[in-house]
């Protein structure tokens, strides 16, 4: 049986806690310390570059699920004959992912909309690799709206 992780509370506020040693272990530090109001003792630039970087990681994830549901998209109306279970359930999934992440991040709307057409472009090569269809069986801009892409039940 495996135990469960440690909560920020139980986590020694041992000074040599290091970002780049060990990040788990600095990232309960450093909650611990907000918890409890230690604002000399931050880990300030650290904390500051995580922060960027948890944002970069969301903006990122959107056009890569974006990708992922055009491209398959694009395959299920390309090559109907080849249409499975499997390709239903990515579509799904991605479709998921993104509305969970519109819902946590409603600002990321903008982005996701910002990186449209270069997530079609990147997905309309993708599918060409995939399917072994020549590229301009595809059409050069996408076939479908943005609702109709992130459509659940499509």
């Amino acid at each position: 049986m495996t135990q469960a992780p440690a909560s920020p509370k139980s986590v020694s506020l041992a000074p040599d806690c290091d970002y780049e040693q060990d990040y788990m272990a600095w990232l309960f530090h450093i909650a611990v310390l907000l918890e409890q109001q230690q604002w000399s003792q931050i880990d300030a630039p650290n904390l500051i570059e995580e922060l960027k970087d948890m944002g970069k990681r969301e903006r990122r994830a959107i056009p890569s699920h974006l990708e992922i549901v055009l491209m398959h998209l694009l395959k299920y109306r390309y090559q109907p004959q080849k249409r499975s279970n499997s390709w239903r359930y990515t579509l799904f999934e991605h479709r998921d992912r993104i509305a969970k992440q519109l819902a946590d991040s409603p600002s990321l709307k903008a982005h996701l909309t910002a990186h449209w057409a270069s997530s079609y472009t990147t997905a309309r090569r993708k599918a060409t690799l995939k399917t072994g269809l020549n590229i301009r069986q595809f059409p050069e801009s996408a076939p479908f709206t943005l609702e109709q892409t992130l459509d659940l039940d499509h």
